[in-house]
């Protein structure tokens, strides 16, 4: 049996007899696994054991990872935590007498994705760099409940990342400690009776209601938070301006006051915003913390809430999406005190615009009936709140077969100032008009006269080189399809082009081996020192995935490297296409990401163009915990024409060419978005 998840917050009121301070404590979270799924074995010689019902560790027929999983995990951003344990109650199956020793760390992701079945899922995860050593004394009886030591270092590591936020998922890992390995097992019960407990404080004001992000269903509200823990007052910033609030002081627009209490209300007569809030708009909130000597002064987190706008917003099918199933249900979120909605449909922008008469509806729910493949659609969604009828915005889709598949993908950003244009043509269209620029709604009305049209494209010709596009931009482009009775116009797609010249992001990199014409191995274009005695440098791995795809700093794919440098340097080379040209935009510096695993030996890291060569300045990068930006001034790499860049090389130990390496250890590196920036 499983059992539901508890998810409960206790606050532990302290009395402060000083003055007139307010409590403050220690707030405490406790979560259950939810499901089989969310407690998992990576038994790493034979695969992933998905719900098993007890949790050896750390070894069951073979040495494992255990992954655990929590689910709405109640700890917000900007808090501290202060103490925190795994709770197992232990099994049937006792365990034996001798040693345990374990590690466990933590999932380095702000929002943990669920386990899967594929090999090594819990083992590739990139891993917290604090890490706790657990020696657990022997379970000899069933049905006992046993703590963890402290892991409040791995759950601070996790909440600190951009991206963390309250009610997130949050992975824990336990496995064998490599450098005390265990003597035998301590085995735990059904899984669902693991427990994670945290207990954290702030000085900073969290926990705001509304929720960060929210939409508030009223025209006022009751904020409230949780003060600090050693706060006497707060001072309370709100408005509708985000400058207001950001760079408030008291006395300058936004500033509410001071006051003792953790609520106030806006919206109401007698408050601010006295005829209420406005629906469709953003506000913005921060609380400053007070301490009692009136001059040390914790400055708030910038929350936000909106009150949602009168119209319809959040449709399904988002606006722009493509390949629509024709059979599909539409839906939508009611505007702000809508009763009845109006639906209008139909493959005409203008039709769809200047419709009325609509039979209302009584649910935020449409179906059309079976639409045509291969067209472009428009909808618009009128609220009526009586007396008053509000017009929606007007979203469309595609159904198959219609003109789609946009590179660079619509949204897309960090886009190359290289990218050239590419879509796939609709099922019948004869050719294509290809409409570009910099001003959305300028390409949205482009006609054949306007500057944005860049001419007819056979079929077969679906791309188009712009000829370079400019630094941190933003591009429109739209493709209509030409049939012999009429032009259908396709929807608006944009990108924004990035802000640095991109090296190697290693996404390119495929496991297509050769002769087959599209080989792009990673180890193939980073030449590494495979075959030779005086290079100890391995890129990728043996076997496909060649590139590493579970640890990556950003996209899909990063660079695994082992470095062995007795009596060896560690090198690997790229030779450059594009760029070469380092002078370019403006740029002035070289920056790259690296990881680093745990038992590494200490060695120098190095880059170099040629043999002009730049050491980090850690002569043990090489253990340093979790993701590292190293950026490079380029004038440091001395004697090297930056207009005309050949290779880059990364390594480890000294680079002298020639000379024989010292005696020196081995290791695994990872290595990812590699960028020129200015």
């Amino acid at each position: 049996m499983f059992k539901k998840l508890i998810y409960s917050v206790f606050i532990l009121l302290v009395l402060s007899l000083v003055g007139t301070n307010p409590a403050f404590g220690v707030v405490i979270w406790e979560g259950n696994i939810s499901s089989g799924n969310d407690s998992v074995e990576d038994q790493l010689s034979r695969g992933m054991y998905m719900g098993s019902s007890d949790l050896e560790f750390p070894d069951d027929g073979g040495l494992q990872v255990i992954g655990l999983r929590f689910l709405n995990v109640g700890v917000p951003a900007g808090v501290t935590v202060t103490n925190a344990y795994i709770e197992f109650t232990t099994d049937p199956d006792t365990s034996g007498t001798e040693a345990t020793n374990l590690i466990i760390d933590g999932e380095l992701s702000p929002d943990a994705p669920p386990f899967t079945s594929v090999d090594f899922n819990v083992s590739s995860r990139s891993g917290t760099s604090a890490k706790a050593a657990w020696s657990p004394e022997p379970w000899p009886t069933a049905g006992e409940k046993h703590q963890t030591v402290d892991i409040s270092p791995v759950i601070n590591e996790i909440i600190s990342q951009a991206g963390w936020k309250l009610g997130n998922a949050m992975a824990l890992m336990i496995r064998d400690d490599p450098d005390n390995p265990s003597k035998t097992n301590r085995t735990a019960a059904s899984n669902t009776t693991t427990l994670l407990h945290v207990e954290f404080s702030s000085k900073f004001a969290y926990g705001p209601t509304p929720a960060d992000g929210a939409y508030h269903s009223d025209t006022w509200a009751s904020i409230a938070w949780t003060p600090g823990e050693t706060a006497v007052s707060n001072d309370i910033y709100f408005s509708d301006s985000l400058t207001d609030v950001m760079d408030g002081t008291p006395g300058t627009p936004g500033f509410r006051g001071n006051q003792a209490t953790a609520d106030y209300v806006i919206g109401f007569p007698g408050f601010p915003y006295p005829d209420g809030l406005v629906p469709g708009t953003t506000y913005y909130w921060r609380i400053d913390e007070i301490e009692a000597d009136g001059t040390t002064i914790y400055r708030g987190f910038i929350w936000s809430f909106m009150i949602p706008p009168k119209t319809a917003y959040d449709p399904d099918p988002a606006d722009g999406a493509e390949f629509v199933d024709p059979d599909a249900e539409f839906s939508w979120t009611p505007g702000f005190g809508a009763k009845l909605h109006n639906v209008y449909m139909g493959t005409s922008f203008d039709d769809v615009n200047n419709a009325a008469g609509a039979m209302p509806l009584a649910i935020a729910s449409y179906s059309p009936g079976t639409l045509e493949s291969e067209k472009v659609y428009y909808w618009r969604v009128d609220e009526f709140d009586p007396p008053f009828t509000h017009k929606g915005d007007i979203w469309s889709f595609t159904t198959p077969g219609a003109v789609g598949n946009p590179q660079p993908a619509n949204g897309a950003v960090d886009v190359q100032m290289t990218a050239t244009l590419n879509w796939t043509a609709a099922d019948n269209a004869a050719s294509h008009e290809l409409y570009f620029g910099a001003d959305a709604d300028a390409v949205k009305n482009a006609t054949t006269a306007s500057p944005e049209y860049i001419g007819p494209k056979a079929l077969g010709a679906e791309s188009y080189d712009p000829g370079g596009l400019a630094w941190d931009s933003s591009y429109a482009w739209r493709v209509d399809e030409v049939y012999p009775a009429e032009t259908i116009k396709g929807l608006v797609w944009s990108f924004t082009t990035a802000d640095f010249i991109l090296v190697d992001d290693f996404e390119s990199y495929n496991d297509v081996d050769p002769p087959d014409p599209n080989s792009n191995r990673i180890f193939d274009k980073w030449i590494d020192g495979f075959g030779t005695t005086d290079n100890g440098a391995l890129v990728g791995n043996d076997m496909p995935p060649y590139a590493e795809q579970s640890i990556v700093h950003g996209g899909a794919q990063s660079m695994i490297y082992f470095y062995d440098n007795n009596l060896k340097t560690s090198e690997a080379t790229l030779t450059l296409v594009y760029p070469r040209d380092w002078t370019a935009e403006g740029v002035t510096k070289l920056s790259l990401w690296f990881r680093s695993t745990s038992g590494n030996a200490a060695e120098r890291m190095f880059a170099a163009l040629g043999n002009a060569v730049v050491y980090h300045d850690d002569p043990a990068a090489t253990q340093k915990p979790g993701w590292n930006r190293w950026v490079i001034d380029l004038t440091a790499f001395a004697g090297v024409d930056l207009a005309n860049v050949n290779t880059i090389t990364i390594g480890f130990g000294t680079k002298n060419p020639g000379a024989p390496g010292a005696a020196g250890g081995a290791g695994t590196m990872y290595f990812d978005d590699i960028r020129l920036v200015r």
